[in-house]
Formats: structure tokens, C-alpha cells, sequence
């Protein structure tokens, strides 16, 4: 018998992460979910905006990761914005905990899936936030790229 698998095309963005900083290094995480957290993220029912990574106690934890309660779950449903745990090799780890002490640099979810085993995986990066007139400038160049596919030669 063969296990019945979820499709794997849960892919959730976090498209203002892009917009609001330049993105340095990426990593891909595990997290540490409850049954119903999982359940929520196969129906697609998560956001990203907002969310972000810290260290507590050596530790990489998630924050505002809004992962809906599930609609059949009863008394054993999730709190939605609850602090989740990264799961991440020791190396890694310690490189992030070392490039986040320079000053302007953060870590951000940017995208949230499943892989092929049906395990919820992160993918964070370590960022720099943008000023004003570099946002700016993406929108520009945004602008400039749309342009460009319509055929528009202005």
C-alpha cells in the first residue's frame, strides 16, 4: 500500500519581504508544528507578512507567523501567532547568530512549502533593510520589466 501523500504545491510567499529589504542569504528551516498547524498549511491557510526570526537561548524561533486555526480541529486547536522553533544544523545556526550582529541585519521568513516527504519546510534569509528611495527605485524597475513583457516602448 502506498502512503497517501499531499500534494506538494503549498507555496506560500512572502512577497513585501522582497519590496522592504535586500535579501543576503538564504537558508530553508524545519519547523516544529502541531497536528492542526500542519493540517492549516496544507489547506493553505497561512500568511507570512510581518513575520520574523530571533534568537532565543541558541535557539532560532519564528514570530508572527499567522497560521489559521484548523476548522475541524476542536479543543486541541493552535493558538494562530505562536512563537514556532527552526530547525536548523549547528553550522548554520551559528553563521546566522554571527552575521546578525552587524547592525541593519535581520532575519525574515520569505517563503513557506511543502516538500516532497509532506514536511513543512521555511525558507528564511538573512536581510538588510531598503530606505525609502531604494524602494523607490524597485518600483521603477518593476515598472520598467512590466513594460518591457507588454511590449510598451515608452
Amino acid at each position: 500500500m502506498s502512503k497517501n501523500k499531499c500534494p506538494a504545491n503549498i507555496n506560500i510567499k512572502n512577497r513585501k519581504a522582497e519590496f522592504e529589504y535586500y535579501l543576503l542569504t538564504s537558508f530553508t528551516a524545519g519547523l516544529v508544528l502541531t497536528g492542526t498547524e500542519i493540517k492549516s498549511i496544507r489547506a493553505g491557510k497561512a500568511n507570512l507578512t510581518d513575520s520574523y526570526c530571533s534568537f532565543i537561548n541558541g535557539e532560532l524561533w519564528a514570530h508572527n507567523i499567522h497560521i489559521s486555526e484548523y476548522a475541524e480541529g476542536s479543543y486541541n486547536n493552535h493558538d494562530p501567532k505562536r512563537d514556532r522553533k527552526l530547525l536548523l544544523n549547528r553550522k548554520e545556526l551559528k553563521k546566522l547568530a554571527s552575521k546578525l550582529n552587524d547592525r541593519g541585519t535581520t532575519i525574515i521568513p520569505t517563503r513557506l512549502w511543502i516538500n516532497e516527504n509532506g514536511y513543512a519546510k521555511l525558507d528564511i534569509a538573512l536581510a538588510r533593510g531598503k530606505k525609502m528611495f531604494d524602494k523607490r527605485d524597485s518600483i521603477k524597475e518593476k515598472d520598467q520589466r512590466r513594460a518591457a513583457a507588454r511590449g510598451d516602448d515608452e
